[in-house]
């Protein structure tokens, strides 16, 4: 008995020190981009390296509000990431109701065809997209069009789904017996029941749209004024020939902020979700 506790404990401490060699190697980038976001230029990458300068220059945190309108393009990125969120949560749990708790004809036929554009690179139709939405909807340079290219997720429809499926279908049934519509069955009891799934879908999307850079290179460059936070950093401060590397990483851990605080916030559903999409469905 003592020797198999004590194989189970070491097979533990083994799990925990291999965990934390992962976690180790995960945040020193983050650690270094804190370090060099008190450093000048030259310090940034001098061998060796020092984690924390002789003379932390405080002063980036300053600079970058008046190198750019950094409140401006932080503005522009809550007001795309935010609109996006709450759109796909929508448009994502409403179509996941559907798919799992209604029976309509071709209902797993159009389920894959959906699904299966996960697997499509984005890189395969962004060129058409943007004809459509440069030369048909006149919206390039627009945060509108970041808007309706990002309002669906078929990856959303798919988690959904997955979470709803575990939903005992008794519920539903009940509260169609008492005269509830659909509509009123997927706001009232789904809804509801759906905070860890809704959670975690809130952060992977907002994350996603928070950081994303190549989005907004392809539509919003043409107009400054709808610049988000990702690509005023990069017009701003790094350049051609040189780049601002110390407001750069000061830029880049202020603008981490809202995801941090996004995360803190929903951690707790957001570990619940993961667990229960994976096991349920």
């Amino acid at each position: 008995m003592k020797s198999a506790k004590k194989r189970a404990m070491m097979g533990k401490v083994g799990v925990y020190l291999v965990l934390i060699i992962i976690s180790l190697f995960m945040i020193i980038p983050f650690l270094w981009m804190l370090s060099a976001s008190i450093k000048t230029d030259k310090e940034v990458f001098q061998i060796p390296f020092v984690w924390i300068p002789a003379k932390p220059q405080w002063s980036n945190y300053i600079r970058i509000w008046t190198k750019m309108p950094f409140l401006k393009y932080i503005g522009n990125t809550a007001f795309l990431t935010v609109v996006v969120t709450l759109l796909q949560l929508f448009t994502s749990s409403f179509a996941a109701y559907s798919f799992a708790k209604l029976d309509f004809k071709h209902k797993n036929v159009l389920f894959l065809a959906y699904i299966a554009t996960i697997a499509m690179p984005w890189q395969v139709y962004m060129v058409p997209q943007f004809i459509m939405m440069s030369n048909v909807f006149h919206l390039n340079g627009k945060l509108t069009a970041m808007v309706c290219l990002q309002a669906f997720s078929a990856f959303g429809v798919f988690m959904m789904r997955q979470f709803y499926m575990g939903i005992p279908d008794e519920l539903c049934e009940a509260a169609r017996i008492d005269g509830m519509s659909e509509y009123k069955i997927y706001a009232n009891i789904m809804l509801p029941l759906s905070k860890p799934a809704l959670s975690t879908l809130t952060i992977f999307t907002f994350v996603a749209t928070w950081n994303d850079y190549l989005g907004p290179l392809i539509y919003l460059t043409p107009n400054k004024a709808s610049w988000t936070i990702q690509l005023g950093i990069k017009n701003t401060f790094i350049g051609q020939y040189s780049s601002e590397y110390g407001l750069l990483m000061a830029a880049s851990v202020v603008s981490l902020i809202p995801v941090l605080i996004v995360f803190l916030m929903l951690q707790k559903y957001f570990v619940e979700g993961v667990a229960n999409t994976g096991i349920k469905g």
